[in-house]
């Protein structure tokens, strides 16, 4: 009989997180506040804007020459005028790995990595970011490199569930992972509420983690992944002349909930577990109505989501690297049992389960 083989259980030894100095929330709601007629849609975006359970959201836009936001005298969008793409991309390419090794430098030890995974949805440049990001860090020519891109605010379980593979295959592999997301690349000259709303979630954020399969961590155990039907267009982005255009429409926590209602996506998701036993849920802080539908559809206790609310309030939604931040927080927590979960384009969900290990 031929030995059966010890599947290495790859875990998350330590997360990193970053982000800039910047914060413009309060700009923002200033800069669409004038823009808004005072009527009907004026008095609806001071409603969402009060109860969205945002903050702050940090920026690595250029302050503006008076040490202002980036919507005034000066600033990158001063005057109403919105940059073309070309621009913002170059903004990408210096901001974005800036802002991903600061993440990195925090991590308590790096090791020797053998392979880099990068998620990032909010730029693109060649050389690609993992290129610059392994070259910054003096990484071995022989990193094996993935990039995930333009998958959204998912992409962040798509970065640990490459990550899982990879050290299910190789036990002395040593997995970097990053995600680094500047969704405020993108605001746009829009006069519509719906995507005036949007971009009030929206925030930029790195985070690194290293997955191997030694040492204590949070062990990532089996992943899930579900389509909603009839969705697609609920979430999206296009690249315009003046940036990535964002819709996210009103509808998708409703549609989210009746996903999760399903019995067998509810299955899938929790492994067959009563949700109200899981004790650490770490959902993608998308918005206060997206937190809201998980926590009543699942009959999650009040505080079950307590990690994503603080993510949210204190950096909004920082697409695929907000994940990562409520992961952090739960390497402080240490749940036994774990369900990471986050959604985007598609309409899709994207998961794994999780829970802490000692060694």
């Amino acid at each position: 009989m031929p030995k059966s083989r010890v599947v290495a259980i790859p875990r998350i030894n330590a997360i990193g997180t970053a982000v800039p100095s910047h914060d413009i929330h309060d700009a923002f709601i200033g800069w669409a506040r004038a823009r808004l007629d005072g009527g009907r849609n004026s008095r609806l975006f001071e409603r969402m804007a009060q109860r969205a359970g945002i903050r702050h959201r940090w920026s690595v836009l250029p302050i503006s020459a008076d040490g202002g936001s980036p919507v005034e005298p000066g600033g990158f969008y001063a005057d109403g005028l919105m940059p073309p793409t070309s621009e913002r991309m170059r903004i990408y390419a210096e901001a974005a790995p800036a802002l991903a090794l600061a993440a990195i430098a925090t991590l308590p030890e790096l090791g020797e990595i053998t392979h880099l995974v990068v998620a990032s949805c909010t730029g693109f440049v060649a050389p690609g970011i993992d290129q610059i990001i392994a070259t910054r860090l003096g990484l071995s020519a022989s990193v094996e490199r993935t990039l995930i891109g333009f998958m959204g605010c998912y992409a962040a379980v798509t970065a640990l569930k490459t990550a899982r593979h990879i050290v299910r295959s190789e036990p002395e592999a040593r997995v970097l992972v990053v995600t680094v997301e500047l969704s405020t690349l993108h605001l746009q000259a829009d006069l519509d509420i719906e995507p005036l709303l949007a971009m009030l979630q929206f925030g930029d954020g790195a985070a690194a983690a290293v997955v191997t399969a030694e040492g204590k961590g949070l062990a990532l155990g089996d992943p899930f992944a579900a389509t909603v039907k009839d969705s697609d267009g609920l979430i999206r982005w296009a690249i315009g002349d003046t940036g990535f255009a964002m819709h996210l429409s009103g509808a998708v926590p409703a549609k989210l909930g009746e996903a999760l209602s399903d019995p067998v996506t509810r299955r899938a998701l929790t492994g067959g577990v009563d949700p109200r036993a899981i004790d650490g849920w770490a959902v993608h802080a998308g918005g206060r109505s997206i937190l809201d539908a998980v926590e009543t559809t699942l009959g999650l206790a009040p505080d079950a989501l307590a990690a994503s609310r603080e993510v949210l309030q204190d950096f909004g939604n920082m697409s695929s690297a907000t994940l990562m931040f409520v992961l952090s927080r739960m390497m402080e927590n240490r749940p036994m049992q774990g369900v990471a979960l986050a959604f985007g384009p598609g309409l899709a969900a994207e998961g794994l389960r999780y829970g802490w290990v000692d060694g």
